[in-house]
C-alpha cells in the first residue's frame, strides 16, 4: 500500500518521533510505514489520517 505521509508531515514540519508520539507507536513503525515495507492496522491507519486531518484515500492508496 502507498501512502503520502512523509509529504503530510513534511508540509506540516512534523518528526517521525513527534508523530509517533502523537500517535503511541514507535519511530521504527513509522519508517516502516513510509517506506512501504509495514501495512498499518486499521485503527493506525485511521489514527494517522485523524492526525492530518486528511481522508483514507488521500493518505494511503492502494497498490494491487
Amino acid at each position: 500500500m502507498r501512502n503520502n505521509i512523509r509529504v503530510l508531515r513534511a508540509m506540516r514540519k512534523v518528526t517521525q518521533e513527534e508523530l509517533a508520539s502523537a500517535l503511541g507507536v514507535t519511530r521504527q513503525t513509522i519508517i516502516a510505514i513510509e517506506n512501504e515495507k509495514y501495512n498499518p492496522s486499521l485503527e493506525l491507519a485511521f489514527k494517522i489520517t485523524a492526525y492530518f486531518k486528511t481522508s483514507i484515500e488521500e493518505t494511503f492508496q492502494y497498490k494491487p
